[in-house]
């Protein structure tokens, strides 16, 4: 089941539109209504697991104010105006359109942010924390620019909009936290990093894909009568991306390096569409699919152009810089006491598929690795399951710091003749893991 909901993620900017079509179908021969019974538990489906793997902490470290600054700067000073320009122009007589071009514009950054920051080599660690920020201030932000911009035109319901902001991002987003710390405190750090939090973002494409599904069929008939509404709404779209390409792309070539500067750009062109069409759909009632429709259709552009963006930000920014450990390596670190016994071992490397764990001292210091090599000889030499690890071979271990360079690492494991190595954070705390494996992945 994992699989096929991993493809469906994998090739989103094909099963949108499929979904759209789909859906375009099913409410032109029948009789759709019905289907706004399934808003709110899709919206949720769509939300909630987006919010476990939210990193709330991540925004309390410093380090990189002028870049958040300069980021929600573009979010909420520039690009809210840009869209109401824009659907004031197209839109004139379709006000409804044109709320939903505001509400795409006005809730910026997604958990694609981080993916795609990360897939054009760029600062993770700011592009979480423009997400959390960006998530956060934007959903406070929209009712009031919604009323601003748009009450004139649109009966905007905005004691209903803070309800709804309510039941759909923040009471997920305290849901979400809480689950994730459950997991690490029940599994751990690695376990969850490692199995459990990939399965997060592949439920919530199941909602998001509801969610066009229903948003099309409810709209059908209406675009069977007005055939011209899509290409309608696509050049608004492309216009509004490319304008927001370019205004980020200028501040971050004018004011970051490479890293920032890539983190800029995701962290302002890349919507939370998900939320805005969940708003849509919960908040306008009947008027929510005519809201809707745009924000279905930038799900399209948006990825298109993330996608295309990846292989021109090497000419405008510059080639990456060569990748450190913090920016490959595992999170979190399998780990056992050394009062631990030979069969704990062999139960965590089987249950976790892993080929060797972390042995930690009495005062959580690392004092070795056990492999499962050295297990196969321990269990050669017939020793007891029920021996303790201070008291087997283990292997030394290599600490390196985050911020080590990868040939660094590769030159430190060849010549220590070891595949693994811990990495530390800035004061010294074990972070994660890096493999030999890990650095060929990462040299693709």
């Amino acid at each position: 089941m994992w699989n096929k909901i991993a493809f469906a993620q994998k090739y989103l900017v094909y099963n949108i539109p499929a979904c759209m079509i789909l859906g375009f179908i099913y409410g032109y021969y029948n009789d759709a209504t019905y289907l706004k019974s399934f808003i709110v538990p899709l919206t949720f489906l769509m939300v909630y697991p987006m919010m476990v793997n939210l990193q709330i902490k991540k925004v309390f470290s410093g380090g990189d104010l002028k870049i958040q600054i300069v980021t929600q700067f573009i979010n909420f000073a520039i690009i809210p105006f840009v869209a109401f320009g824009i659907g004031k122009i197209f839109f004139a007589d379709n006000p409804l359109i044109a709320l939903g071009l505001l509400l795409a514009a006005l809730l910026p950054t997604s958990g694609m942010t981080i993916s795609w920051t990360g897939f054009a080599k760029g600062n993770i660690n700011a592009a979480i924390k423009m997400t959390v920020i960006g998530l956060v201030a934007g959903s406070l932000a929209t009712p009031f620019y919604v009323k601003w911009l748009m009450g004139t035109v649109v009966e905007i319901p905005l004691l209903n909009i803070f309800k709804q902001i309510a039941i759909i991002v923040f009471l997920p987003m305290i849901a979400g936290y809480g689950t994730q710390r459950f997991i690490i405190a029940r599994y751990g750090e690695a376990k969850y990093h490692k199995d459990i939090k990939k399965k997060f973002p592949l439920i919530s494409t199941i909602g998001v894909l509801g969610i066009v599904f229903v948003a099309m069929a409810m709209k059908s008939k209406t675009i069977v009568s007005q055939p011209s509404l899509l290409l309608m709404s696509l050049v608004p779209l492309i216009i509004l991306y490319f304008v927001n390409f370019f205004v980020s792309t200028l501040a971050g070539k004018m004011f970051f390096k490479r890293e920032d500067a890539v983190a800029l750009v995701y962290g302002t062109v890349m919507r939370n569409l998900s939320i805005a069409l969940a708003i849509a759909m919960t908040v306008f009632g009947k008027q929510g699919s005519d809201i809707a429709l745009i924000i279905a259709i930038a799900y399209i552009i948006q990825v298109q152009s993330a996608a295309w963006y990846i292989k021109i930000a090497p000419r405008i920014f510059g080639t990456a810089p060569e990748e450190k450990a913090e920016d490959i390596m595992r999170v979190g670190i399998f780990a056992l006491h050394n009062n631990a016994t030979l069969h704990d071992a062999i139960k965590m490397l089987d249950e976790e598929h892993i080929h060797s764990i972390v042995v930690l001292s009495d005062d959580n210091k690392p004092a070795g690795i056990l492999t499962a090599e050295s297990i196969i000889n321990l269990l050669a030499e017939q020793v007891p399951f029920d021996k303790t690890l201070d008291q087997v071979g283990l292997m030394p271990v290599i600490n390196i710091r985050y911020d080590a360079s990868i040939t660094e690492i590769a030159r430190k494991i060849k010549r220590k003749h070891e595949y693994k190595v811990v990495v530390t954070d800035k004061k010294g705390n074990l972070t994660g893991v890096l493999t030999e494996m890990d650095i060929v992945h990462s040299s693709r």
